[in-house]
């Protein structure tokens, strides 16, 4: 049983590292996309609410991580 838990928290973590990685190529997108002159506003609209959706998932995951206390 601990073994599983063990496996489900590394697999978690690895995907929260992903996650993470994926945030960051995001916001390095939307900042070469807003430096060139001629952006395409939706698609940067787009990204920045994918990297919004990111975050809110990277946050909910990083709250599972921490160990209930009343348990």
């Amino acid at each position: 049983m601990s073994n599983n838990i063990e496996t489900r928290l590394f697999g978690n973590r690895s995907r929260l590292k992903d996650l993470r990685v994926a945030h960051r190529d995001l916001d390095i997108a939307i900042t070469e996309l807003n430096s060139q002159p001629q952006t395409d506003q939706l698609r940067v609209k787009r990204l920045k609410k994918q990297k919004l959706m990111l975050k809110d998932l990277i946050v909910r995951m990083e709250s599972e991580l921490i160990p209930d206390l009343n348990a």
